[in-house]
């Protein structure tokens, strides 16, 4: 089982990397919010439309605990992408890819408090390892600029961004008994509906960009790929080796994201090798290292 939830979560962090690199050609073909409303939107409909038998033998269940598989989805989903959007308007990118490695570390925390789960020595080792790795890939392999960045408002709403994550990634533990096409679905559902007033509030600021062509083509990308393969297969990552083990992988994410943007024309270089064996090294030692 373990086996099977590490290609699932590489799968699904490679998907979230991908998912950088199309937020950034998105720049100019579609708003951020209407982004996140249309690819949430078209996650939705598409789940219903293949997934209508599951839903129906589900409902009984789901319709007992639909607010909790709704809030997932605005916590998770819409929460975390609200927050990171927003953030990035006011600080930088390599100090989001930083805060965003840490994740892992809330979850560690939350279920400490919540459950007493054990930390062992070797998991805070391979957190820091993979921090690192994390730390060179935002720093172009200039790590001595983290003494530089400078903390703003952009950066709370990037801490309240992975407060928001690791809040989803902790409550997966409550998901009612049913099955993960179900969760998906209702989960997507309540992120379209958080990210409507969204849209109203980008509108009415007159910042939205309507999507074009290549935008609708990014957000039906990203509901297909970032949004329900991805979302779906940390699910299943978490439900087969639990939070605490699952959350580290998000460390792969910006890692990802700077490999994957080579394909877009930007040259490799030593320290991506580098991070990324970091990034792996310090998952492999965790994983080694886990309390029995």
């Amino acid at each position: 089982m373990s086996a099977r939830s590490y290609v699932y979560l590489i799968i699904a962090t490679l998907c979230w990397g991908a998912n950088a690199v199309a937020g950034k050609i998105a720049i100019g073909h579609v708003s951020p919010m209407m982004l996140t409303f249309s690819r949430w939107t078209l996650a939705f409909v598409i789940a219903v439309i293949i997934w209508l038998p599951q839903l129906k033998e589900d409902w009984p269940a789901m319709k007992r605990q639909w607010a909790l598989l709704m809030l997932l989805g605005v916590i998770g989903y819409t929460g975390f992408n609200a927050f990171l959007y927003s953030a990035v308007l006011y600080t930088s990118a390599t100090n989001v890819a930083i805060e965003q490695a840490g994740i892992p570390a809330l979850i560690f925390l939350g279920n400490f408090l919540l459950f007493r789960t054990r930390v062992s020595l070797a998991q805070i080792a391979g957190f820091a390892m993979a921090l690192l790795g994390v730390a060179l890939t935002a720093t172009h392999g200039d790590l001595p600029r983290i003494l530089s960045l400078e903390l703003n408002r952009g950066d709370a709403l990037m801490l309240l961004a992975i407060v928001a994550y690791a809040a989803y990634t902790i409550l997966l533990r409550w998901r009612p008994a049913v099955h993960w096409k179900s969760v998906m679905t209702l989960s997507a559902f309540g992120a379209m509906l958080a990210a409507l007033p969204l849209v109203g509030w980008e509108i009415a600021a007159g910042a939205v960009t309507w999507p074009d062509a290549e935008g609708w083509a990014i957000a039906l990308w990203t509901s297909i790929f970032a949004s329900l393969i991805a979302q779906v297969l940390f699910i299943l990552g978490v439900e087969g080796i639990g939070a605490n083990r699952a959350g580290l992988f998000i460390n792969l994410v910006p890692v990802f994201g700077t490999l994957i943007s080579l394909m877009v024309g930007e040259p490799l270089q030593l320290f991506h090798v580098i991070a990324l064996a970091l990034a792996l090294g310090g998952i492999a030692i965790a994983e080694r290292g886990r309390p029995r």
